[in-house]
């Protein structure tokens, strides 16, 4: 057949809208504009990072807003410098700097080069891990990611798992998979809505909140979820896990899982994973292992056996972002047994039709919650291929040493009183008045805080122990120093000591005789 021709007509309107629009797409005519854009928003980033003096600046909500709120969304700057440079005045100037060594508060650690370069590349090639046709080779080597943890974990060869945004959401799937195996016998609709009150999980308390979200997010009861105590090093009761289990069965009750935590989020404590796991295979039940802050030891040159028993555990939470030096967001939850992911798995016709799995197509989307999902395991592919993991061990190791540094440095200064020693990097501690105002410790504390954050030049945590207010600092850079610890620590002792003085003097001047 002849395809019929037509003479080109040449248009005399003006440019479109949509037209110009598309010059700020990526395309093959756009690429030097992009190259010079990601340039010049490099350029503003190293040079702050270079110029940054301390981690935070001390604005307030009340100062920052009104400048975000002048922003007019509707009248664009039509410049990336223009833009660039009101950015520097809404976030950049005022941002929280993570690699700067006295930034000691949560877990968020200074970011692997090679996994900047990985973020760079994933968001231009903008692939999607839900299908194949979406990703080829990205798939494969999330897929190849995925082992290697595993392998690294030792759940053996029938191991999967897949990335996920973070370990809320890694969590949240390993409970509704253990939800759904154990209610694989509870035939009918019937069945399953008479045994859904009755699960229960156990976690330590001492264990994440997403553990208690999740369980509602899943429509267990209210009291689905038994905070199990803990022992004098923070570490949940492996006895007091198998009465707990007992008593459930004489109540009816059936225990989905039990959720053991290699390094809680306050105390860094790593529960007795293999006396969980003994106690859970005896029982039949489920053990999920949330070491989304432990993980980093899967590839320390000396801590390793700080996880052993995880290798028995039926699913895993790991955080990249936290102990692998990566940034947000590069999790992944990992399963003993492939099979169970069937649970997280539908077919849409127009997405993985069923017989996708006949023709041996990997699609990512079968195995989790989410159907778009970021290319984030090339974070960490790029970071191995460069750094290697144990150039990674080494530095979790260095940030594990240096808390054991600060927890002697905090446990032999008077002015201080610590709790337990963490088995990872997280020092719990408070300044404790002596004499006239030791009960104001609680609101020295809190006010020592909120001062050395307004000050800028440093951050910490706050926490409660045994319903007191604590502090707490959580070493995730290589960087920081005993000095840097040592420095924060006056800094504290300051902000709380003139508080107690002057609430003291205040109260003193309220009782004295006028005369």
């Amino acid at each position: 057949m002849t395809v019929p021709t037509y003479p080109a007509v040449e248009s005399t309107a003006p440019p479109s809208a949509s037209t110009a629009a598309r010059a700020q797409l990526l395309h093959g005519g756009s690429v030097e504009q992009y190259r010079q854009a990601i340039a010049d928003g490099v350029d503003r980033v190293a040079r702050r990072v270079a110029t940054v003096d301390r981690p935070v600046t001390g604005i307030t909500p009340a100062e920052l807003a009104p400048l975000v709120d002048r922003v007019d969304l509707d009248r664009p700057l039509g410049d990336a410098g223009a833009a660039l440079d009101e950015l520097d005045n809404v976030y950049l100037r005022d941002a929280v700097w993570f690699h700067h060594p006295r930034y000691l508060a949560h877990l968020n650690c200074p970011v692997a080069i090679p996994a900047l370069l990985g973020e760079a590349v994933l968001t231009a090639v903008n692939s999607s891990l839900d299908t194949w046709d979406q990703s080829s080779g990205a798939t494969l080597i999330e897929r190849r990611l995925i082992d290697w943890t595993a392998e690294r974990i030792g759940l053996g060869p029938r191991a999967d798992g897949i990335f996920t945004s973070g370990g809320s959401q890694s969590n949240l799937q390993a409970l509704l998979l253990a939800r759904e195996e154990a209610c694989v016998d509870a035939v009918g609709p019937a069945a399953r809505a008479e045994l859904l009150p009755r699960l229960r999980v156990l976690t330590s308390a001492a264990g994440h909140f997403s553990v208690q979200k999740s369980a509602k997010l899943l429509g267990l009861a209210p009291d689905a979820v038994i905070a199990v105590a803990t022992d004098t090093r923070r570490r949940i009761s492996a006895a007091a896990v198998r009465e707990e289990i007992e008593r459930c069965r004489e109540a009816g009750l059936v225990v989905m899982a039990v959720v053991g935590t290699a390094g809680t989020t306050d105390f860094g404590s790593i529960d007795p994973l293999t006396e969980l796991a003994a106690i859970c295979a005896a029982a039949g039940v489920w053990l999920h292992v949330d070491a989304a802050y432990g993980c980093g030891l899967l590839v320390s040159p000396t801590r390793r056996h700080l996880l052993d028993g995880i290798e028995r555990a039926d699913s895993v939470t790991v955080d990249f972002h936290k102990s692998f030096f990566q940034p947000v967001s590069s999790s992944a939850l990992l399963v003993r047994d492939q099979r169970v992911l069937r649970h997280a798995t539908y077919h849409a016709d127009y997405l993985n039709p069923a017989r996708m799995v006949q023709q041996r197509i990997p699609n990512q989307v079968d195995k989790s919650l989410q159907t778009t999902r970021r290319f984030d395991a090339l974070k960490l592919w790029l970071t191995l291929r460069v750094m290697g993991p144990d150039a990674l061990g080494a530095l979790f190791d260095d940030v594990v040493d240096r808390a054991a540094d600060a927890w002697q440095l905090v446990s032999e200064d008077p002015r201080f009183e610590v709790v337990t020693r963490s088995e990872l990097s997280t020092v719990v501690f408070r300044y404790l008045p002596t004499g006239p105002g030791r009960e104001l410790a609680d609101a020295a504390n809190l006010h020592a805080r909120e001062a050395l954050a307004a000050s800028g030049l440093a951050v910490v945590a706050g926490t409660r122990v045994d319903g007191r207010h604590f502090l707490k600092f959580t070493l995730l850079n290589p960087a920081t120093t005993v000095d840097d610890v040592g420095y924060v620590l006056d800094l504290i002792a300051t902000h709380a000591g003139r508080y107690v003085h002057d609430h003291v003097d205040a109260d003193a001047d309220l009782t004295c005789p006028v005369g």
